[in-house]
């Protein structure tokens, strides 16, 4: 991580090079890093009807879909994608530990990769700041929804330069300091997330907070985010 992710080579080829040494940690270090994965997860898991049908955009290695808990015996599929190979593995080792045979693995792009059928819900767990072009992702997860189908966000976040009502604001350190620095590592803040989910689909319910950063002590923004499709 102090490394940074390299600038060579396309999206998959800097994720795998990134990613590929320190996979078999991953989990340990992002469980601390990252926030609001379990509240959105249970928030999910109340909202999910009997033999649902859930697509996991940018999953990773699945760590987060612990916190849907006893839904995972409600749920008919869950397709996780992800484009990195190694943290693909460490999601098919969890798969196969807890014997969740709905789920499937897809070594896929979000942007592009489609279901056999419209789903019930798609999850962005800290995914849409690591996809370039994240306003694609969140198209193909609104195409994916059946209607009344939900997406659920979880991500960082930094409010806009100019004042917005609905947000949260952010000091001006804020805005200058975490985009520098998340960036080292591939990760791209941007205030334009909430605008667009909110315009691609009916919102459901928004949190915005500060999380407390292991190792610096530094808050930094982030968002839990539901939206509904028509």
């Amino acid at each position: 991580m102090l490394r940074g992710m390299p600038a060579k080579g396309d999206h998959q080829a800097r994720l795998t090079a990134f990613y590929g040494k320190q996979a078999a940690s991953y989990d340990l270090t992002r469980d601390r890093l990252l926030p609001g994965r379990r509240e959105s997860m249970q928030d999910l898991a109340s909202r999910l009807p009997d033999g649902a049908a859930l697509v996991d955009l940018g999953g990773g290695t699945g760590s987060h879909l612990v916190h849907l808990g006893e839904a995972h015996q409600r749920l008919s599929r869950l397709d996780l994608v992800d484009l990195c190979p190694a943290l693909l593995a460490k999601a098919q080792e969890r798969v196969k530990e807890r014997g969740w045979h709905h789920v499937h693995l897809h070594h896929a792009d979000a942007t592009t990769w489609t279901p056999s059928h419209p789903v019930d819900a798609v999850i962005c767990s800290f995914s849409l700041t690591m996809i370039p072009a994240w306003w694609l992702a969140i198209d193909q997860a609104v195409r994916m929804l059946r209607p009344g189908g939900l997406l659920i966000v979880t991500d960082f976040t930094i409010a806009p330069r100019h004042g917005d009502a609905t947000r949260l604001a952010h000091p001006a350190w804020m805005r200058v300091f975490w985009p520098w620095w998340f960036a080292h590592d591939g990760v791209r803040l941007n205030a334009d997330h909430l605008p667009y989910l909110r315009h691609a689909l009916h919102e459901v319910s928004c949190h915005e907070g500060f999380h407390r950063l292991p190792w610096i002590g530094l808050k930094v923004p982030y968002y839990r985010w539901v939206g509904r499709r028509p």
